[in-house]
Protein backbone atom coordinates (compact mmCIF):
# COMPACT_ATOMS: atom_id res chain seq x y z
CA UNK A 1 0.00 0.00 0.00
CA UNK A 2 2.94 2.63 1.06
CA UNK A 3 4.55 4.33 -2.12
CA UNK A 4 8.01 5.34 -1.81
CA UNK A 5 6.27 9.42 -2.63
CA UNK A 6 4.20 9.02 0.59
CA UNK A 7 6.89 7.70 2.50
CA UNK A 8 8.74 11.49 1.31
CA UNK A 9 5.92 13.33 1.88
CA UNK A 10 5.80 11.63 5.81
CA UNK A 11 9.72 12.69 5.73
CA UNK A 12 9.23 15.99 4.93
CA UNK A 13 6.20 16.87 6.88
CA UNK A 14 8.62 15.67 10.24
CA UNK A 15 11.59 17.94 9.05
CA UNK A 16 9.31 20.79 8.65
CA UNK A 17 7.52 20.25 11.73
CA UNK A 18 11.24 20.22 13.41
CA UNK A 19 12.33 23.46 11.56
CA UNK A 20 9.43 25.30 12.88
CA UNK A 21 10.05 24.78 16.87
CA UNK A 22 8.49 20.71 17.13
CA UNK A 23 10.32 19.77 20.42
CA UNK A 24 10.79 16.11 20.25
CA UNK A 25 13.88 14.37 20.02
CA UNK A 26 15.28 12.68 17.04
CA UNK A 27 14.37 9.26 18.36
CA UNK A 28 10.72 10.35 19.07
CA UNK A 29 10.68 12.12 16.05
CA UNK A 30 11.61 8.96 14.55
CA UNK A 31 9.83 6.35 16.44
CA UNK A 32 6.69 9.06 15.20
CA UNK A 33 7.37 8.32 11.88
CA UNK A 34 7.69 4.26 11.45
CA UNK A 35 4.26 4.74 13.71
CA UNK A 36 2.32 7.00 11.07
CA UNK A 37 3.70 5.00 8.41
CA UNK A 38 2.64 1.91 9.53
CA UNK A 39 -0.80 3.74 10.88
CA UNK A 40 -1.70 3.58 7.37
CA UNK A 41 -2.64 -0.05 7.41
CA UNK A 42 -5.04 0.93 10.78
CA UNK A 43 -6.62 3.41 8.58
CA UNK A 44 -7.32 0.78 5.83
CA UNK A 45 -8.97 -1.58 8.58
CA UNK A 46 -11.23 1.19 10.26
CA UNK A 47 -12.14 1.86 6.72
CA UNK A 48 -13.35 -1.94 5.97
CA UNK A 49 -14.61 -2.29 9.75
CA UNK A 50 -17.36 0.68 8.72
CA UNK A 51 -18.75 -1.94 5.97
CA UNK A 52 -19.16 -4.65 8.36
CA UNK A 53 -20.90 -1.89 11.49
CA UNK A 54 -22.97 -0.28 8.39
CA UNK A 55 -24.29 -4.19 7.27
CA UNK A 56 -25.20 -4.94 10.80
CA UNK A 57 -26.80 -2.15 11.57
CA UNK A 58 -28.79 -3.00 8.15
CA UNK A 59 -29.55 -6.76 9.55
CA UNK A 60 -30.55 -5.30 12.79
CA UNK A 61 -33.05 -2.43 11.53
CA UNK A 62 -34.70 -5.61 9.31
CA UNK A 63 -35.04 -7.97 12.53
CA UNK A 64 -36.36 -5.52 14.05
CA UNK A 65 -39.42 -4.43 12.04
CA UNK A 66 -39.99 -8.25 11.26
CA UNK A 67 -41.17 -8.77 15.21
CA UNK A 68 -43.31 -5.78 14.77
CA UNK A 69 -46.65 -6.26 13.26
CA UNK A 70 -46.92 -2.19 12.85
CA UNK A 71 -43.78 0.20 11.81
CA UNK A 72 -43.32 3.85 11.53
CA UNK A 73 -39.80 2.89 9.60
CA UNK A 74 -40.82 4.66 6.19
CA UNK A 75 -37.79 2.18 5.16
CA UNK A 76 -38.85 -1.08 6.53
CA UNK A 77 -38.32 -2.75 3.06
CA UNK A 78 -35.70 -1.46 2.44
CA UNK A 79 -32.90 -3.00 4.94
CA UNK A 80 -33.34 -6.79 3.44
CA UNK A 81 -31.97 -4.93 0.47
CA UNK A 82 -28.25 -3.72 2.11
CA UNK A 83 -28.93 -6.82 4.79
CA UNK A 84 -28.93 -9.24 1.66
CA UNK A 85 -26.23 -7.75 -0.54
CA UNK A 86 -23.29 -10.47 -1.00
CA UNK A 87 -20.47 -8.08 -1.34
CA UNK A 88 -21.38 -6.51 2.09
CA UNK A 89 -22.06 -10.19 3.42
CA UNK A 90 -18.55 -10.88 2.47
CA UNK A 91 -16.90 -8.74 4.67
CA UNK A 92 -18.96 -8.52 7.64
CA UNK A 93 -17.92 -12.61 7.33
CA UNK A 94 -14.24 -11.88 6.57
CA UNK A 95 -12.84 -14.30 8.70
CA UNK A 96 -9.00 -12.24 8.40
CA UNK A 97 -10.89 -9.33 8.84
CA UNK A 98 -12.08 -10.10 12.06
CA UNK A 99 -8.97 -10.90 13.77
CA UNK A 100 -7.24 -7.96 12.38
CA UNK A 101 -10.22 -5.95 13.58
CA UNK A 102 -9.98 -8.00 17.28
CA UNK A 103 -6.23 -8.08 17.30
CA UNK A 104 -5.51 -4.52 16.51
CA UNK A 105 -8.80 -3.00 18.87
CA UNK A 106 -10.43 -1.27 15.54
CA UNK A 107 -14.05 -1.68 17.08
CA UNK A 108 -14.52 2.28 16.82
CA UNK A 109 -17.83 2.20 14.92
CA UNK A 110 -19.44 0.29 18.14
CA UNK A 111 -18.76 3.61 19.93
CA UNK A 112 -19.39 5.99 17.16
CA UNK A 113 -22.96 4.52 15.86
CA UNK A 114 -24.38 8.43 14.55
CA UNK A 115 -21.43 8.13 12.07
CA UNK A 116 -23.13 4.76 10.55
CA UNK A 117 -26.99 5.85 11.23
CA UNK A 118 -25.79 8.73 9.15
CA UNK A 119 -24.44 7.42 6.30
CA UNK A 120 -26.93 4.75 6.37
CA UNK A 121 -29.78 7.35 6.25
CA UNK A 122 -27.91 9.12 3.33
CA UNK A 123 -27.44 5.70 1.35
CA UNK A 124 -31.06 5.20 1.84
CA UNK A 125 -32.77 8.34 0.23
CA UNK A 126 -29.47 8.34 -2.47
CA UNK A 127 -30.56 7.91 -6.18
CA UNK A 128 -27.68 5.08 -5.73
CA UNK A 129 -29.45 2.95 -3.70
CA UNK A 130 -32.82 4.10 -5.65
CA UNK A 131 -31.61 2.10 -9.08
CA UNK A 132 -29.84 -0.47 -7.04
CA UNK A 133 -33.06 -1.44 -5.18
CA UNK A 134 -35.07 -1.71 -8.25
CA UNK A 135 -32.81 -4.83 -9.44
CA UNK A 136 -34.87 -7.82 -8.64
CA UNK A 137 -31.73 -10.21 -8.95
CA UNK A 138 -28.58 -8.21 -8.94
CA UNK A 139 -25.62 -10.32 -10.27
CA UNK A 140 -22.45 -10.20 -7.72
CA UNK A 141 -20.84 -7.93 -9.81
CA UNK A 142 -23.97 -5.58 -9.71
CA UNK A 143 -23.48 -5.82 -6.07
CA UNK A 144 -19.82 -5.40 -5.70
CA UNK A 145 -20.70 -2.62 -8.15
CA UNK A 146 -23.36 -1.05 -5.60
CA UNK A 147 -20.65 -1.13 -2.95
CA UNK A 148 -18.00 0.38 -4.83
CA UNK A 149 -20.22 3.43 -5.51
CA UNK A 150 -21.68 3.36 -1.69
CA UNK A 151 -17.85 3.98 -1.26
CA UNK A 152 -16.87 6.08 -3.47
CA UNK A 153 -20.27 8.54 -3.72
CA UNK A 154 -21.51 8.25 -0.10
CA UNK A 155 -18.67 7.29 2.44
CA UNK A 156 -15.72 8.73 1.03
CA UNK A 157 -16.49 12.26 0.50
CA UNK A 158 -18.58 12.62 3.66
CA UNK A 159 -17.30 15.65 5.81
CA UNK A 160 -18.13 14.31 9.25
CA UNK A 161 -15.85 11.20 8.64
CA UNK A 162 -12.96 13.52 7.36
CA UNK A 163 -13.14 15.38 10.62
CA UNK A 164 -13.67 12.61 12.58
CA UNK A 165 -10.50 10.62 11.15
CA UNK A 166 -8.52 13.81 11.29
CA UNK A 167 -9.62 14.15 15.11
CA UNK A 168 -8.67 10.68 15.58
CA UNK A 169 -5.29 10.95 13.92
CA UNK A 170 -4.01 14.23 12.36
CA UNK A 171 -1.36 12.36 10.07
CA UNK A 172 -4.58 10.32 8.71
CA UNK A 173 -5.71 13.43 6.48
CA UNK A 174 -2.63 12.75 4.46
CA UNK A 175 -3.28 9.46 4.00
CA UNK A 176 -7.04 9.20 2.98
CA UNK A 177 -6.32 9.78 -0.64
CA UNK A 178 -3.97 6.98 -0.79
CA UNK A 179 -6.07 4.43 1.42
CA UNK A 180 -9.27 5.67 -0.44
CA UNK A 181 -7.77 4.55 -3.71
CA UNK A 182 -6.22 1.21 -2.19
CA UNK A 183 -9.80 0.25 -0.46
CA UNK A 184 -11.51 1.17 -4.17
CA UNK A 185 -8.93 -0.95 -6.06
CA UNK A 186 -9.47 -4.16 -3.72
CA UNK A 187 -13.29 -3.52 -4.08
CA UNK A 188 -13.59 -3.64 -7.66
CA UNK A 189 -11.52 -7.00 -7.63
CA UNK A 190 -12.96 -8.84 -5.05
CA UNK A 191 -14.33 -12.41 -5.86
CA UNK A 192 -17.22 -13.23 -3.46
CA UNK A 193 -16.51 -17.07 -3.40
CA UNK A 194 -13.17 -16.37 -2.85
CA UNK A 195 -11.68 -14.44 0.96
CA UNK A 196 -8.54 -14.63 -0.10
CA UNK A 197 -9.26 -12.18 -2.71
CA UNK A 198 -9.75 -9.30 -0.09
CA UNK A 199 -5.90 -8.25 0.56
CA UNK A 200 -4.22 -7.24 3.38
CA UNK A 201 -0.98 -4.73 3.21
CA UNK A 202 2.08 -6.64 4.48
CA UNK A 203 4.02 -4.36 6.52
CA UNK A 204 7.08 -6.58 5.93
CA UNK A 205 7.27 -5.95 2.06
CA UNK A 206 7.60 -2.34 2.94
CA UNK A 207 10.07 -2.77 5.48
CA UNK A 208 12.62 -1.39 2.74
CA UNK A 209 10.23 1.61 2.24
CA UNK A 210 9.97 2.62 5.86
CA UNK A 211 14.02 2.42 6.47
CA UNK A 212 14.61 3.91 3.42
CA UNK A 213 12.46 6.75 4.86
CA UNK A 214 13.80 7.13 8.02
CA UNK A 215 17.78 6.88 6.54
CA UNK A 216 16.23 9.92 4.76
CA UNK A 217 15.20 11.57 7.72
CA UNK A 218 18.21 11.16 9.36
CA UNK A 219 20.67 11.85 6.67
CA UNK A 220 18.66 15.40 6.31
CA UNK A 221 19.11 16.17 10.26
CA UNK A 222 22.61 14.85 10.39
CA UNK A 223 23.51 16.73 7.58
CA UNK A 224 21.58 20.18 7.69
CA UNK A 225 24.85 22.73 7.43
CA UNK A 226 25.97 20.84 4.35
CA UNK A 227 23.10 20.82 2.56
CA UNK A 228 21.87 24.43 3.72
CA UNK A 229 25.58 25.33 1.49
CA UNK A 230 24.89 23.97 -1.50
CA UNK A 231 21.63 25.08 -1.63
CA UNK A 232 23.25 28.40 -0.85
CA UNK A 233 24.52 30.59 -3.94
CA UNK A 234 22.61 28.12 -6.12
CA UNK A 235 19.75 30.79 -6.33
CA UNK A 236 21.35 33.99 -7.50
CA UNK A 237 17.67 35.51 -7.71
CA UNK A 238 16.78 34.71 -4.31
CA UNK A 239 18.56 35.32 -0.97
CA UNK A 240 18.09 31.92 1.25
CA UNK A 241 15.59 34.08 4.38
CA UNK A 242 13.38 34.77 1.32
CA UNK A 243 13.26 30.81 -0.15
CA UNK A 244 9.87 29.23 1.50
CA UNK A 245 10.64 27.04 4.12
CA UNK A 246 8.73 24.37 2.76
CA UNK A 247 10.95 24.47 -0.68
CA UNK A 248 14.18 24.62 1.00
CA UNK A 249 13.32 21.54 2.65
CA UNK A 250 11.74 19.98 -0.57
CA UNK A 251 15.09 20.70 -2.51
CA UNK A 252 17.42 19.86 0.44
CA UNK A 253 15.81 16.35 0.58
CA UNK A 254 16.21 16.48 -3.04
CA UNK A 255 20.28 16.78 -2.29
CA UNK A 256 20.18 14.11 0.27
CA UNK A 257 18.92 12.17 -1.79
CA UNK A 258 21.14 12.68 -5.11
CA UNK A 259 24.28 12.45 -2.42
CA UNK A 260 23.37 9.38 0.02
CA UNK A 261 21.64 7.25 -1.64
CA UNK A 262 23.33 5.67 -4.48
CA UNK A 263 20.57 3.27 -6.10
CA UNK A 264 17.90 6.07 -6.73
CA UNK A 265 18.14 8.00 -10.06
CA UNK A 266 18.41 11.66 -9.89
CA UNK A 267 15.40 11.56 -12.63
CA UNK A 268 13.53 10.14 -10.23
CA UNK A 269 14.42 12.01 -7.37
CA UNK A 270 13.74 15.23 -9.32
CA UNK A 271 9.91 13.84 -10.55
CA UNK A 272 9.21 13.00 -7.03
CA UNK A 273 10.29 16.65 -5.47
CA UNK A 274 8.56 18.05 -7.91
CA UNK A 275 4.94 16.02 -7.51
CA UNK A 276 5.19 17.21 -3.80
CA UNK A 277 5.77 20.40 -4.37
CA UNK A 278 2.79 20.69 -6.99
CA UNK A 279 0.92 19.26 -4.03
CA UNK A 280 2.05 20.95 -0.86
CA UNK A 281 3.56 24.04 -1.55
CA UNK A 282 2.61 27.51 -4.05
CA UNK A 283 1.95 27.41 -7.47
CA UNK A 284 5.31 29.01 -8.07
CA UNK A 285 7.42 26.55 -6.63
CA UNK A 286 7.05 23.83 -8.67
CA UNK A 287 8.96 26.09 -11.58
CA UNK A 288 11.57 27.20 -8.90
CA UNK A 289 12.09 23.45 -6.86
CA UNK A 290 12.43 22.30 -10.85
CA UNK A 291 15.05 25.30 -11.78
CA UNK A 292 17.39 24.76 -8.79
CA UNK A 293 17.26 21.07 -8.97
CA UNK A 294 17.98 20.93 -12.31
CA UNK A 295 21.11 23.41 -12.33
CA UNK A 296 22.57 21.20 -9.51
CA UNK A 297 22.16 17.80 -11.00
CA UNK A 298 24.12 19.10 -14.17
CA UNK A 299 26.57 20.59 -11.69
CA UNK A 300 26.64 17.80 -9.60
CA UNK A 301 27.33 15.57 -12.78
CA UNK A 302 29.97 17.46 -14.60
CA UNK A 303 31.71 17.48 -11.29
CA UNK A 304 31.21 13.34 -10.32
CA UNK A 305 29.82 14.71 -7.07
CA UNK A 306 26.85 12.39 -7.46
CA UNK A 307 27.84 8.54 -6.23
CA UNK A 308 25.85 7.05 -7.93
CA UNK A 309 25.47 2.60 -8.52
CA UNK A 310 24.01 0.44 -11.58
CA UNK A 311 22.91 0.84 -14.90
CA UNK A 312 20.38 3.61 -16.06
CA UNK A 313 21.29 5.95 -12.72
CA UNK A 314 23.13 8.43 -14.37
Amino acid sequence: MLTRRHVRIKIMQSVYALSNGNQNSLTDEVKFIKNSLTGVFDLYLIKLAFFKALHQHATNQHKINETQIRTQDSFAPLHQIIANNKCLIFLAEHKKLDLFISSKKMNHWELEFDYIKKIYTSLLKSELFEEYSALTEPTDEQQIRFVVSLFKDVIAPDDSLYHYFEDLNMTWIDDLPLVNTFLLKQLKRLDLDSQSSLEFPDFNENKEDIEFGIELFEKAIANEEVLQKELDGKTPNWDSERIANLDAILIKLAIAELFYFSNIPPKVTLNEYLEIAKEYSTPKSNLFINGVLDSLVKEYEKTNRMNKQGRGLL
